[in-house]
C-alpha cells in the first residue's frame, strides 16, 4: 500500500523566526550608523536579504521596527536572568557588580552613543520618537532593577526603602562623567582600569547607601 504524503509543515515557522530575527539584527546594525532618518525599510529589507513586504508582514512601520531593535539590544546585553536574586549564589555585591559592568558595557557601546546622539538631536522635533526610545531602552533596565531590589528587600540582602529612585540613582551614577564624555564626543573611549575603577566605585557607594543594618 503506498505510503501517505507527508504534511507540509504547518505556517510560521522556523523560517519566519530566521526572517525576524535577519530584520532585527539588521535593524541593530543600521539605526545607530545612519540615523532614524537615515534608514529606510527597503534599506533593512536589503540588508536582511529579505523583500520589503517581509519587514512590514513582520513590524507595521519603522517606529514599531526601531522600538523593537532598541528592546532586543538591551535584552541580549542586559537578559533578565541578571536580574534574578538567587539565595546562595554568591554575595549581592557580585549581582551587584555583574548588572552594572553589563549595563556599563551597553550604554557606552559606539551603537548606544550614537542612538543617544540620534534622540538628543531629535528631542525637540520627534518627542514621540524620543518616548519609543525610552520605553523600550531606558525604562524596560530601571524596571527590571527595581524588581531585582525589592527581590534583594525581601531576601535581606539589601536594605532599599524606595527601589524606583534607588534604581534611578544606581543607572545615573554609572553613567556618570565618563559617559557624557563619550556622548559630546570629547573621547573615543575610556580607558579598561578608568572604567573598572568606577563601576566598582559606583557597586560600594551603592552598598554603603544600602546594606542591612
Amino acid at each position: 500500500m503506498p505510503s501517505k504524503p507527508s504534511k507540509p509543515s504547518g505556517p510560521g515557522r522556523p523560517k519566519d523566526l530566521e526572517k525576524r530575527a535577519a530584520i532585527l539584527e539588521a535593524a541593530k546594525n543600521l539605526f545607530p550608523q545612519r540615523g532614524f532618518d537615515g534608514v529606510s525599510m527597503d534599506a533593512i529589507a536589503a540588508e536582511a536579504g529579505v523583500s520589503k513586504l517581509t519587514v512590514y508582514s513582520h513590524f507595521k512601520d519603522k517606529d514599531a521596527l526601531f522600538s523593537e531593535a532598541v528592546k532586543c539590544r538591551c535584552e541580549s546585553q542586559l537578559p533578565h536572568e541578571l536580574f534574578e536574586v538567587k539565595p546562595g549564589h554568591g554575595p549581592i555585591r557580585d549581582a551587584l557588580g555583574a548588572i552594572a559592568r553589563a549595563f556599563y558595557a551597553l550604554c557606552t557601546s559606539a551603537e548606544a552613543v550614537e542612538l543617544y546622539r540620534t534622540m538628543s538631536a531629535r528631542a525637540m522635533t520627534d518627542p514621540k520618537l524620543s518616548q519609543l526610545f525610552y520605553e523600550a531602552g531606558p525604562k524596560r533596565t530601571l524596571g527590571e532593577f527595581e524588581t531585582f531590589l525589592r527581590q534583594a528587600n525581601a531576601a535581606g540582602t539589601l536594605e532599599v526603602p524606595d527601589p524606583v529612585r534607588a534604581a534611578q540613582h544606581f543607572f545615573a551614577m554609572l553613567k556618570g562623567e565618563l559617559h557624557s564624555r563619550l556622548v559630546v564626543g570629547c573621547c573615543d573611549c575610556v580607558p579598561e582600569a578608568e572604567a573598572c575603577a568606577h563601576i566598582d566605585s559606583v557597586v560600594d557607594l551603592f552598598l554603603r547607601a544600602h546594606a542591612p543594618r
